[in-house]
């Protein structure tokens, strides 16, 4: 039985490092094979999982994919960008 849902709506950096965790535990991976897979440490898959927010773009995209993962992006509903900061 799948621990994620088929989709997810992330709003923070912090609820991407949780997705990022439970996908490679969902997959049965340790952070050393996901690691192997994205060219990167152990260390540093540690460190991302703990710091989503410094991980780039191009590592996210490699790090969905060896998870089993794939992003999508949508418009926010117009209510919830009320209290968002303009960019």
């Amino acid at each position: 039985m799948p621990l994620l849902p088929s989709s997810f709506r992330l709003v923070t950096a912090a609820q991407l490092g949780q997705l990022l965790v439970a996908a490679r535990k969902q997959c049965k991976l340790t952070q050393a094979q996901v690691g192997h897979r994205v060219c990167l440490s152990q260390n540093r898959i540690s460190y991302l999982e703990k710091n989503p927010d410094d991980i780039s773009f191009r590592q996210l995209l490699m790090w969905s994919a060896a998870v089993g993962l794939e992003l999508h992006l949508a418009e926010r509903d117009n209510g919830e960008l009320q209290n968002e900061p303009e960019w």
